[in-house]
Formats: structure tokens, sequence, C-alpha cells
């Protein structure tokens, strides 16, 4: 069984996705350290109803240095196998061990429409407005830059001429609940 860290700033749904597929058989994993970028975020009620323990990064620290290293401290304590960024809007140091072993799932096909700022309706806008036929998700491997690193799987979906931000999301979305879990498989896998 693969142990999985997680770490998000928003809802919590793809941590959910990634709990359904668990708890379904579909994925042989287990979430061993849940991470929330702030307390003021959504996901951390909805994902304690769900009995993950959340751990809270800006919570009783001055700085994102000093939320970093809360961070940091947790996951060298847990080890998990795989580092999931899951909507986790800041840049997560990679230690020499978390080499390989941190993936992001991003709402775009990159390297288009990422980077520092580009999330959530942001991307899926400046898709619509760049009137691309095309977009989708993306999981890749982390590095030291946002939406950077080796991708290990796309899925595509087409871009209606009526397409809104919304409507969008809701497709890339359904691409995601899909694309992480296979992407986790592939990992585990190697």
């Amino acid at each position: 069984m693969t142990t999985l860290a997680v770490l998000f700033s928003g809802g919590g749904r793809t941590v959910l996705n990634l709990l359904n597929k668990i708890e379904d058989g579909e994925l042989n994993a287990k979430i061993v350290l849940a991470i929330a970028s702030k307390k003021s975020i959504s996901g951390i009620d909805v994902l304690a109803d769900r009995g993950l323990d959340v751990a809270i990064a800006r919570q009783d620290v001055d700085t994102q240095e000093d939320a970093d290293n809360k961070i940091s401290a947790w996951l060298n304590e847990a080890k998990p196998d795989l580092i999931l960024l899951c909507g986790y809007l800041s840049l997560l140091p990679i230690e020499p061990w978390m080499q390989g072993k941190v993936l992001n799932i991003h709402p775009a096909l990159l390297p288009d429409f990422g980077g520092k700022g580009m999330y959530g309706m942001r991307v899926h806008e400046a898709v619509i407005a760049h009137q691309k036929a095309t977009s989708g998700c993306t999981v890749h491997i982390v590095d030291e830059e946002y939406d950077h690193g080796p991708t290990i799987v796309q899925e595509t979906c087409e871009v209606s001429s009526e397409e809104t931000p919304q409507s969008l999301a809701d497709k890339v979305f359904a691409l995601e609940c899909v694309a992480y879990p296979n992407a986790i498989r592939m990992v585990m896998q190697n």
C-alpha cells in the first residue's frame, strides 16, 4: 500500500476524489498526512468529516517560510511514498528525499496557462480568452518552479464556442478525477 501526503488550499474536492478511489478499492493507497495551507479554507471541515486529521500550515506562524518549515517537519516525520499537491497554491520546497515523489495536478495542458498566479478560474478564463480549441489537465512531477517538471499524464477535452469558465472547469475537473489516480498508479508501478 502506498502512503500519501496531500496538500491543499481550497475546498478539498481533489482530496475527496482520492479518498473515494481509495475507499472504492481503485487506488491501493492510504492518506497518512493532510495539510491545509491555512485555517480559513473550507476543505478542512469537509475532510475532517471524512475522517482525516488536517494539519494547518499557516496557523500560529508569521511567514510562509515558517509555514514551509512546519510542512517540512511534518513530511519528514511521515515520510510518505508520494506527496500530492491538490490545489495547493504555494511553492513547496523540494528536499532531496522528495525528488520524483511530489506530484501536482494543474487544470490546463502545461506548459500553457501555468505558472505563479495561474490557478482555478483564472486558468479557464485564459484558455477561453485565447480561443483554444482544447483544454484539459496535466499531472506532473514537481520541481522548484510553479507548474513545471516532467509530465506524467495529460487528459484533454474540447472547448466549445459556447464555453464558460465554469462549464470548462466542470469538464476539466471530471478529467482530473481520472487523471490523478491514473498518474499515481503509474508512478507507484515504477
